[in-house]
């Protein structure tokens, strides 16, 4: 099943019970209601709404809003699964604090700690991986120490 969100197209590798359609449906649900928002102070992905702000004072306004949203639409949260007044939070894949917005280390960890290809054939399998995502590294490459073949 693939669901739009504002940010593009996703689908899900596996599929949870008992949602048919559900998802979907709340999705399009929380980005109508949340919409005049949308992208200044808070992100909507799936059931999980993320309010953000650079100041507490403001955060405090944010929050207001949001929750106020949700009440006209009679949408409520349950208390026990949220957290507020984070200082840090990971966010589909991505660690959001003051600092600014960065990949979860968690989430490249594997790649981090790749062995150093050293055949010919281990070189080729890399660049055709990394060919995919980050097509500029064959020049970069290119132009990194001599690497010895047999």
């Amino acid at each position: 099943m693939t669901f739009r969100i504002r940010y593009g197209h996703y689908e899900f590798m596996v599929m949870p019970f008992g949602l048919t359609n559900a998802p979907v449906v709340f999705m399009d649900l929380m980005n109508r209601v949340c919409k005049p928002y949308l992208d200044q102070f808070v992100i909507v992905f799936i059931d999980d709404i993320l309010i953000y702000s650079k100041r507490e004072k403001e955060h405090e306004q944010h929050f207001k809003i949001i929750l106020e949203l949700l009440k006209n639409e009679q949408l409520y949260a349950k208390f026990s699964m949220c957290e507020f007044w984070l200082r840090e939070v990971q966010f589909l894949g991505h660690v959001i604090n003051s600092d600014g917005i960065h990949v979860d280390p968690a989430k490249i960890e594997a790649i981090k700690n790749w062995d150093v290809p050293t055949t010919l054939t281990e070189i080729s399998s890399f660049l055709g991986l990394a060919g995919k995502s980050v097509p500029d590294i064959k020049t970069k490459m290119v132009q990194c120490s001599n690497l010895n073949t047999p």
